[in-house]
């Protein structure tokens, strides 16, 4: 047998990318980045009020233990890379950047209607249904084969350091230019039980007493309690 002799920068970098890809997700940030340059550079340009489109596979790496469908976590991976293509497009994100402000997920619930089987196509859209202040309220449908909505998901993101609504009205004004469908009017009635029941939730645990093990020095409370994420 013929010994396997290794420099050893190569054995060095060898180990070096085990730890990378063992620590890093590399394949995540891989296509965001995809994502994002595409968005920016490549696609079409939307108003806020459109419905934008990703495509994307089931790959077996989105499988789970039982080979059969799309893990229930992935969609919600998936999000990501939908909502990356609409802050791009709508010039969304930049704006709240440009103002001071950043973007974070206070909560999402997701319904799954139907399960994707492995190297299944399918779409993720997203769009607006609602905004004020201080949150911009997504609505995400995975559609498959024969336009199918195999999950819905609804998204609460929570604006920092800016206000939402003033920003959201000068993007619908400066790129719609009365083409899109009318302008958002009250607050649709799931998403306000929806956002009744995250409040209930909030007040649930800003009144829970923490063990006195955990007890911090500083509050006798659970922080503010203000994500929730839920799962039908």
């Amino acid at each position: 047998m013929w010994p396997l002799c290794i420099p050893a920068w190569g054995a060095a970098v060898a180990a070096g990318a085990l730890v990378i890809y063992g620590t890093i997700d590399v394949a995540y940030f891989a296509r965001m980045l995809f994502t994002v340059t595409r968005a920016r550079y490549f696609r079409k340009k939307a108003c806020l009020l459109e419905t934008t489109e990703v495509g994307s596979w089931v790959l077996l790496s989105d499988v789970d233990t039982l080979l059969y469908h799309m893990n229930n976590a992935r969609y919600l991976r998936e999000l990501d890379f939908a909502r990356a293509d609409f802050y791009e497009r709508t010039g969304l994100y930049s704006n709240i950047k440009a103002a001071g402000g950043a973007v974070v997920q206070a909560a999402c619930t997701i319904r799954y209607r139907r399960y994707l089987k492995p190297f299944t196509k399918f779409i993720i859209t997203s769009r607006v249904i609602y905004w004020d202040n201080k949150t911009v309220f997504m609505e995400h449908e995975f559609v498959g084969p024969g336009r199918f909505v195999h999950a819905v998901a609804v998204c609460r993101q929570r604006v920092i350091d800016t206000a939402a609504a003033p920003i959201a009205e000068l993007l619908v004004q400066l790129h719609c230019a009365g083409t899109c469908k009318p302008q958002l009017g009250k607050m649709p009635p799931e998403l306000e039980l929806w956002v009744q029941s995250n409040e209930l939730s909030s007040a649930r645990l800003r009144s829970t007493v923490v063990p006195a093990p955990f007890l911090p020095s500083a509050s006798p409370q659970i922080g503010s309690g203000e994500s929730i994420t839920a799962a039908e």
